[in-house]
């Protein structure tokens, strides 16, 4: 009698394979609503993340997701239960925010309706999670879940507001690199009027994609590396400031090399496809330094609290 009433509390740990089997159903078909409701807008979430250089990683999100999970399953689904109360809390809130999505009761722009529904979609699908596998896999396997957030395209005008923020201190930082480089120019704003040749740090050159691509690598390797929150949280927080340092040095070192070399150096492959791998290393080793540094006192730490 008490396990059955248990079984219908939700509150039964049972992790032999058919359980997990049952719960997995359940989890996979919660998954597969909040896609079906917003079909219209999820065949174009599809297509953005297929076309536009900005969000070309968005596939990748849930695939990291998934493997996080996968990778400690044994952690995360230790005790498995049914949650009802908490999914359905987390669950009913996204699948509302598909439906506005979808219907734009909201009025909102076409890219502000792909943000709402995308949010619906992590909302839903992590309510899908509590709800088929408790609360205690809920709380082991919040990274990853919370890591779907990173799919969510950026809104306006928080994003136009961060491109414009973006391309001021790049424009900062280039200054910078043409005073330490000795190199002679006059500045208006976001152009730059050099020796033969004017510059402008458009919206394209404000690095919004290299930034973006940098903080999702800089939390997950935070996760899979740092131990201490505020650590994590640090090494995340140094990501903006170095991106901007590193976008100020590409286009510095690229228009200094069309100066003195050869103007093709701002219009070449360099400046459109190699230029930006090689900066974005530029500025990925010291974060991989800070890591190894913020790792090593982690490390010493756990060391001495075992000889304690």
């Amino acid at each position: 009698m008490n396990e059955m009433t248990a079984r219908i509390n939700g509150s039964l740990s049972d992790p032999d394979g058919n359980s997990r089997k049952g719960h997995f159903v359940v989890y996979a078909l919660l998954c597969i609503l909040p896609l079906s409701l917003g079909w219209n807008l999820t065949s174009l979430v599809a297509s953005t993340a297929l076309t536009s250089d900005t969000y070309t990683y968005i596939p990748l999100i849930p695939l990291v997701s998934v493997f996080l999970i996968y990778a400690e399953r044994k952690r995360i689904f230790s005790h498995i239960s049914y949650d009802w109360l908490k999914g359905l809390a987390i669950f009913i809130p996204g699948a509302f925010a598909i439906g506005c999505a979808r219907f734009n009761f909201f009025q909102l722009q076409p890219s502000n309706q792909l943000s709402l529904v995308v949010l619906g979609f992590v909302f839903a699908w992590i309510g899908a999670f509590a709800l088929s596998w408790g609360t205690v896999a809920l709380r082991a396997s919040r990274f990853p879940l919370l890591f779907l957030v990173f799919m969510i395209p950026i809104p306006e005008p928080l994003l136009s507001n961060s491109v414009a923020f973006l391309q001021v201190w790049s424009a900062n930082a280039t200054a910078l690199f043409f005073n330490i480089f000795g190199l002679p120019y006059l500045r208006n704003d976001l152009i730059f009027s050099l020796p033969g040749i004017a510059i402008r740090v458009a919206e394209e050159c404000s690095g919004i994609r290299s930034t973006l691509a940098l903080l999702i690598m800089t939390a997950l390797a935070s996760h899979l590396f740092l131990k201490t929150t505020w650590k994590q949280i640090l090494i995340c927080l140094i990501v903006v400031p170095l991106s901007i340092v590193k976008n100020g040095l590409r286009i510095a070192t690229l228009s200094a090399l069309a100066v003195y070399v050869d103007g093709s150096f701002l219009t070449g492959p360099i400046h459109h496809k190699f230029g930006g791998m090689l900066f974005f290393g530029a500025a990925f080793i010291p974060l991989v330094i800070v890591l190894r540094y913020l790792k090593k006192t982690d490390d010493k730490r756990l060391t001495d609290n075992a000889s304690f």
